[in-house]
């Protein structure tokens, strides 16, 4: 997903987005391990819509804040 599509997302939305990809680190970590993952790229990508998604949260929940 691109950062706009993340800003588009809810709160509880990107929570469980977080929570998604999180997850799909971890079943890649398992297939690493296992060796049925070849391209290796895939962790940087994941931890970066991580790192992007926690960001639009953490810009919400402020502004969210803000308004109250």
């Amino acid at each position: 997903m691109s950062i706009s599509e993340f800003r588009e997302l809810t709160i509880v939305e990107l929570e469980l987005k977080i929570l998604e990809l999180k997850k799909d680190l971890m079943d890649s970590r398992f297939l690493l391990a296992t060796s049925q993952l070849e391209d290796t790229s895939v962790f940087r990508k994941i931890k970066k819509q991580i790192a992007q998604a926690s960001t639009i949260l953490s810009q919400k929940r402020t502004d969210e804040d803000l308004e109250s």
